[in-house]
C-alpha cells in the first residue's frame, strides 16, 4: 500500500508540473513572462517566402482564433496588408480575392512582443474577374495606359487605384491572353495600391497589387546588344532619362526618346560583358527590370551578331490559316536582299509546355523547305542555325520570304551572324 501511494504522490506532481509549462495559457503565467503564440503553427518560410497560412475562395470570411500566453496579460493585434486591423485574440472578416502578407503580434503589458507572419490566399470564384500576373505590367507609370491580363475581363467596366476610378478603356484577346487597358490616374502618389475591379452592375472584385512610379524603369532591349548599331530599349518613364553609362562612357545623346522607348548608337568596343547604369533629369538612378527584383545595374552582352526580331511569337501548324501564329513571318524579304551569303541565321526558340509535340521547319513564304535544312524535334529549349547560302537567299526572295513554321514552340530571337 505504501508503495502505491508513493506512486499517486509522483503521478500527482508530474500533473502539476505539466500544467505550470510556459506552453500552457494559464492565467498563473505573470506579466514578467515572455509571450509566446502557442497555437495555430504556422509554416516555416521556404526559400525566404512567407507560407501560405489561410487558403480560402472569396466567398468565405478569413477566420483564425490564436492562443497565447501569459494569456491574462496579452494583447492580441491582426495586421493585414501593413494596416492594423483589429485587436483580439480572434478574427472573423471578409476579403476580396487576392494575397494578403498577415502579422500576428502578439504584446504584454509590459511591452514585451513576439509575432507570426503568413500569406492569405483569397481565391476568386469560377465566374469573377479576376487579374493574373504575366510580367511587368504592374509596374505603371502615371498618365499612362496600363493593362492587365486575366479571366472574365470582358465584365469589368473600370480599376479603382488608390480610390480613384479608371474607365477600361478596351478589352481585348491574342492567341494567349485576353486583357483590359486602362489609363493610370496623373495625380496618384508613387506607391504600391491594390485595385479593385468593377463590373457593370457595380460589384467589386479584387485584383492584387499594382506599383505607380515616376522612376525611370527600362523592361526590354538591354539586356543584349550588337556592336556599331542602333540600340532600342523599352520601358516607362524614358523620357526623365538625363543620361547613360557604358564601359566608362557617358551617352547622353540619343537617336529617340519618348515616354517608352530611348535608342543610341552602341559604342564600337569588343565583344564581352559589360555593366550599364543610367541617371535621370532629377538625379536618380534608372531602374532595370529583372524577375527577381529591379536593379540599378544591368549586365549587357556585346555581341557581333545582329538581331533582326525579338518577341515571344507561338507558332502552331493546327491553328486555322487566318491566324498570326499559324507561322512566324515577322522577317520581311527585304531584310534578307542585304544579306551577304555565308552568313549563319540563329533561331532561339522556347516550348510551349502546354503541348505534346515540338517541331520547328524554316521554309520559304511558299512553305517549300529551306534548301539544306528539314524538320527539327525537341524538348526544350535551345537555338536553330541556318547557313545562309546563295541557294536559299536567292530562294527566299523568288518565294515570297521566310517563314518558321511546326508546332508547339514560341521563336524569342533570331539573328544573323
Amino acid at each position: 500500500m505504501k508503495k502505491i501511494y508513493s506512486i499517486l504522490i509522483m503521478l500527482a506532481m508530474s500533473f502539476g508540473l505539466m500544467a505550470c509549462t510556459e506552453d500552457t495559457p494559464l492565467s498563473t503565467a505573470t506579466e514578467n513572462d515572455d509571450p509566446r503564440i502557442l497555437d495555430p503553427l504556422f509554416p516555416d518560410r521556404v526559400n525566404g517566402e512567407l507560407p501560405v497560412v489561410s487558403n480560402i475562395s472569396r466567398d468565405a470570411n478569413f477566420s483564425m482564433t490564436i492562443t497565447v500566453t501569459p494569456a491574462d496579460y496579452t494583447t492580441v493585434t491582426w495586421i493585414i496588408d501593413g494596416e492594423e486591423i483589429m485587436a483580439g485574440k480572434e478574427i472573423d472578416m471578409p476579403l476580396k480575392a487576392g494575397t494578403y502578407p498577415m502579422k500576428v503580434m502578439a504584446t504584454t503589458v509590459t511591452g514585451k512582443s513576439t509575432y507570426r507572419e503568413g500569406l492569405i490566399q483569397v481565391n476568386p470564384l469560377a465566374d469573377d474577374p479576376w487579374a493574373t500576373e504575366v510580367g511587368f505590367e504592374r509596374i505603371v507609370a502615371v498618365g499612362s495606359s496600363a493593362r492587365l491580363y486575366g479571366d472574365n475581363l470582358d465584365k469589368v467596366k473600370s480599376v479603382v487605384v488608390g480610390g480613384k476610378t479608371a474607365p477600361v478603356l478596351a478589352y481585348k484577346e491574342d492567341e494567349e491572353n485576353s486583357y483590359i487597358e486602362y489609363e493610370i490616374p496623373e495625380d496618384l502618389a508613387d506607391a504600391e495600391y491594390r485595385i479593385i475591379l468593377v463590373d457593370n452592375s457595380g460589384n467589386e472584385y479584387g485584383g492584387n497589387k499594382i506599383t505607380v512610379t515616376r522612376d525611370a524603369l527600362v523592361t526590354g532591349g538591354a539586356q543584349r546588344v550588337t556592336v556599331d548599331t542602333e540600340w532600342v530599349m523599352t520601358g516607362i518613364n524614358l523620357d526623365r532619362i538625363e543620361s547613360f553609362t557604358f564601359n566608362g562612357q557617358t551617352i547622353s545623346n540619343f537617336t529617340h526618346q519618348s515616354a517608352n522607348e530611348i535608342a543610341f548608337m552602341c559604342p564600337s568596343i569588343a565583344v564581352g560583358e559589360y555593366i550599364l547604369t543610367g541617371k535621370t533629369v532629377s538625379g536618380n538612378a534608372v531602374m532595370f527590370y529583372a524577375q527577381e527584383g529591379n536593379t540599378t545595374e544591368q549586365t549587357v552582352v556585346v555581341s557581333s551578331e545582329k538581331i533582326l526580331w525579338e518577341g515571344h511569337h507561338y507558332v502552331s501548324w493546327d491553328l486555322p490559316d487566318d491566324n498570326p501564329s499559324k507561322s512566324f513571318d515577322m522577317i520581311g524579304k527585304d531584310v534578307f536582299a542585304d544579306i551577304k551569303a555565308g552568313a549563319v541565321l540563329n533561331i532561339y526558340y522556347s516550348v510551349n509546355p502546354s503541348d505534346e509535340y515540338h517541331q520547328l521547319r524554316t521554309t520559304t513564304g511558299w512553305w517549300n523547305d529551306l534548301p539544306g535544312t528539314a524538320v527539327i524535334e525537341f524538348h526544350e529549349d535551345g537555338v536553330k542555325q541556318v547557313q545562309l547560302t546563295q541557294e536559299v537567299l536567292d530562294k527566299i526572295q523568288t518565294e515570297d520570304g521566310f517563314l518558321c513554321i511546326g508546332h508547339g514552340f514560341y521563336v524569342d530571337r533570331i539573328s544573323i551572324k
